[in-house]
């Protein structure tokens, strides 16, 4: 697994295999330039080192805050328990356990010790951007059958399946991570700064996990936003949830490839350069960056897309039984 937000690690010194990615990269990166073999090298200058601190720790206070007020609103102060909201439960954990690992980041600009913390909180940090991806991508599909198969969704949507989607999400990811130690892919240092190497299926697996999850993610949205439209409004205050939720449906996608697809067409461009230019080395130090801010703005977004899509219902006109020919309101809370 590749980490979020993290620039490529210079290689050790002979390695001419696949470009250098992954374990040993940080979060936000340093800034990167061309080393003689044309691999991506990382010379610190102290102003960057500065601003890293800064960004990261601007982060951290911001990311720790929106987080902790989410779900303390989540488990707290609403009512009952939905699917969605099992959902965005999980997913601020999953960002709080990112946060929780940028102290390590901020230590590593001074100590690059490979400790077993480090490899600790490294290894959570690089586990949350496919948790954040897979969790966000459930909240679509999940929303998808609400409002496109609502007679399925009586079967299939429950916070207890929720829950379990959830669960195996967590396991799925943190196996794999447990999976890269046990077969000893780790080669060189694991922790933020260190150099290490990564092998082409290390690349594939970073990319996989992202573009199929867009693809579902892009379809569902674009059907929720089509369904959303094609309803009748029984009345203006329900005119209006339903195009405060049309809206936060884009906002929400236009976050989630804001913050991940820039990454990941430099990381695919990277992985297919050989030897990658300057303006690639910066491209990746850049998009790395703005990555990470998904930690931050999923706590905003989940919040009030919640919100809206409480206000808003889904109508739809059921044939039922024929005692029942009468057009029945069916009424589909999507969070």
């Amino acid at each position: 697994m590749e980490a979020r937000g993290a620039g490529p690690p210079s290689p050790p010194a002979g390695n001419s295999g696949p470009p250098p990615w992954g374990r040993g990269a940080q979060p936000g990166g340093a800034t990167e330039a061309m080393s003689a073999n044309g691999t991506c090298a990382r010379p610190h200058p102290t102003w960057v080192e500065n601003v890293d601190r800064t960004y990261t720790g601007a982060l951290l206070v911001l990311g720790l805050l929106l987080n902790g007020l989410a779900l303390w609103v989540l488990c707290c102060r609403m009512r009952p328990w939905t699917e969605t909201r099992v959902y965005m439960v999980n997913l601020a954990a999953a960002d709080l356990c990112l946060l929780c690992a940028l102290p390590f980041f901020l230590h590593s600009l001074k100590d690059t010790t490979d400790t077993v913390s480090c490899q600790l909180s490294q290894g959570i940090y690089l586990a949350n951007r496919y948790l954040s991806i897979g969790l966000i991508t459930a909240i679509a599909v999940d929303r998808y059958v609400a409002v496109r198969h609502p007679l399925c969704a009586r079967g299939l949507r429950s916070p207890r399946q929720a829950a379990a989607v959830c669960a195996a999400l967590w396991v799925l990811v943190g196996s794999s991570l447990v999976l890269r130690w046990a077969l000893g892919v780790q080669e060189g240092g694991f922790c933020f700064r260190n150099p290490a190497r990564q092998s082409a299926g290390t690349t594939l697996f970073s990319l996989l996990g992202f573009y199929p999850p867009l693809a579902v993610l892009g379809f569902c949205s674009l059907q929720v936003v089509a369904a959303l439209a094609e309803r009748p409004a029984s009345g203006p205050h329900q005119a209006q949830a339903t195009r405060r939720a049309t809206r936060m449906v884009w906002a929400n996608l236009a976050v989630f490839v804001l913050c991940f697809l820039p990454f990941h067409v430099v990381l695919t461009v990277y992985a297919a350069a050989g030897r990658p230019t300057p303006a690639l080395c910066y491209a990746l130090y850049v998009t790395g960056k703005l990555s990470d801010a998904n930690c931050c703005l999923d706590a905003i977004g989940y919040y009030f897309v919640a919100k809206e899509f409480q206000e808003a219902t889904l109508l739809a006109s059921v044939p039922v039984a024929k005692a029942h020919r009468t057009q029945d309101s069916l009424s589909v809370t999507l969070a």
